[in-house]
Formats: structure tokens, C-alpha cells, sequence
């Protein structure tokens, strides 16, 4: 297990939050999930998907320096500017390939890594309850490398208002007594994110499976720009007016090249949720929430 890639307990996802006794609450911090190994001997950085991205964040090595034993740390590395999470320019860490260019975000740009979780001190922790691992972390103190987060019981709905005032991304809900779940989206860790709401005018769609894009824009003067696009479920009452409006070769948007999309002249409106806008004004995260 120790210097391993080990797959993450993944979040289900709830629109509304809630309180209950048996529940924990934390902040939701807009990062990429990372797995940290950690010992006398070792230092390894592992993304959710098992990649090993320890070359990637080098100033994260600060870490040994308080970490004595051998110990796994499940958390976000976050880019924080001016005190907030900034996850553009965290982007562009994660992007960048050059030793040199690296070297120097890592010295003038530095992430830190929020810990949420401690599966591994000397013997594995995933059976033990989520407090009895919270209570481990606990012992490590704190740096500008390392933040473990806070959390507060049963009050979610308390946390949630704090997050709206000052525009965070969301609250994480655990229960208190869960084991960790290997790569398993589970119940016991539910994730309510903080969207925002907006109105977009729809100028095309293309069909998958189950669901088709709805590819979203408004107009800025006479140019109608493309902002993203989000999933609509085929067994909505939305998707039949979708498929049913007359469609054009030509396309609406002024800078969209994407093939073989059906477009049609931009009339219908939906609501969408949305964490929120890239600098390039597109929608992260887009959330399909009714015909407008």
C-alpha cells in the first residue's frame, strides 16, 4: 500500500445540503485531488487516476521536513490567490513539462496541500472510522505546504452560508464513521457544490448516448459567442423541443469549430448552474436546471 498508487474514495453529489448528527461537514476546495506518500525514505505525489505527478510540484517536498513516519495523505493541491483557491491558475501548473519552468512557479507561484484524510501511519487506516483518521491527521501540524482542513459536526447548513457569502465552491459532507472506500463513489462522502445560476440561449445540440450536448452562448453586441456546453438527459420533456427545431448548416456562434453539430437559430433559453467562468468566459462545470 506505502508508495503505491492507490485509487481515491470518490463524492456522490447532492443539489440541496442538509444537517444530520451523524455527519461531518468541510470545505470543498477547488483543486486536483492528490494521494501524498510520505516517510523517512520516500516521497511520492499520486493523482486520482494513479499517475505519479511528484516532479510536477516539487515545493510540495517541504513536507517531509515534519513527517517522521511512514504515512499516506488524501487531500487537494490548491493554488491560492489573494487567499483564495484559483483553479486557472493551478491549470497551468499542472500543464507545464520544462524542469526550468517548474522550478520557477514552484519558487515564485507555490501550491499548498489541503489534507482532508490520513489512510496510512506505519499500517493501513482505511477500516478505521473517518473521526479515529481525522484524529491522526491531527498530529501533524500544519505549514505553508500542508493545511489540513477544518471541519464542524452536524451543522452543514450553517458551513453552506459561509461558503455563498464568501463565493467558495462548495461543502464536502462525510459521515463520521465511515471506513475509506477504495475507488468507490459512496453515500458517505457526498459533495454540494456553491453554483451560480444564469440564463443562456442554446444554438445547437449533438446526441450521445443517453444524453446530447447543449452547446450554450450569448450575445455580446451582434456577436453570439459560445460559453460551454451541458448534458441534457433524453427522458427530460426539454429534449424532444430540442430535437424538434428546424436545423441549419449555419453555424450561429462566432468562433465555435466544432464538427458535426446540429445548429439551429438561437431562440430557446435554459437555466444552468455553473461553479464558474474561466478568463475565457466559458462556463466550468455547467449544470442543466430547466427549460427557461
Amino acid at each position: 500500500m506505502f508508495g503505491y498508487p492507490i485509487l481515491p474514495m470518490l463524492l456522490k453529489e447532492k443539489r440541496a445540503i442538509f444537517d444530520d448528527k451523524d455527519f461531518l461537514y468541510e470545505l470543498k476546495f477547488d483543486g486536483i485531488r492528490a494521494m501524498i506518500h510520505v516517510g523517512k525514505n520516500k516521497f511520492k505525489i499520486f493523482n486520482r487516476h494513479g499517475d505519479d505527478i511528484t516532479g510536477k510540484y516539487p515545493e510540495l517536498q517541504n513536507i517531509r521536513k515534519d513527517i517522521k513516519e511512514n504515512m499516506i495523505f488524501d487531500g487537494e493541491i490548491v493554488s491560492f490567490v489573494e487567499g483564495k483557491p484559483s483553479f486557472s491558475h493551478l491549470q497551468e501548473r499542472s500543464h507545464l513539462k520544462s524542469e526550468s519552468k517548474i522550478k520557477y512557479m514552484a519558487e515564485n507561484n507555490p501550491v499548498c496541500f489541503v489534507v482532508f484524510d490520513c489512510l496510512y501511519k506505519n499500517k493501513s487506516l482505511i477500516k478505521e472510522p473517518l473521526l479515529k483518521r481525522k484524529e491522526v491527521l491531527n498530529q501533524v501540524r500544519d505549514s505553508d505546504y500542508f493545511v489540513k482542513t477544518k471541519y464542524v459536526l452536524q451543522n452543514g447548513k450553517k458551513l453552506f452560508k459561509k461558503v455563498q457569502k464568501f463565493d467558495l465552491e462548495g461543502v464536502v459532507a462525510k459521515r463520521s464513521d465511515s471506513p475509506y472506500s477504495i475507488g468507490i463513489r459512496s453515500n458517505d462522502w457526498i459533495k454540494i457544490k456553491n453554483l451560480k445560476q444564469g440564463v443562456f440561449l442554446i444554438g445547437g445540440f449533438k446526441i450521445n448516448q443517453e444524453k446530447i450536448s447543449l452547446f450554450l452562448g450569448e450575445y455580446y453586441g451582434k456577436r453570439f459567442c459560445f460559453v460551454g456546453k451541458v448534458s441534457l438527459s433524453k427522458s427530460n420533456k426539454f429534449y424532444k423541443k430540442i430535437i424538434q427545431q428546424p436545423t441549419s448548416r449555419n453555424n450561429p456562434f462566432s468562433e465555435l469549430k466544432e464538427k458535426d453539430v446540429s445548429f439551429f437559430k438561437p431562440r430557446l433559453k435554459c437555466e444552468v448552474g455553473y461553479l464558474e467562468r474561466t478568463e475565457n468566459n466559458f462556463l466550468r462545470q455547467p449544470v442543466f436546471k430547466k427549460e427557461y
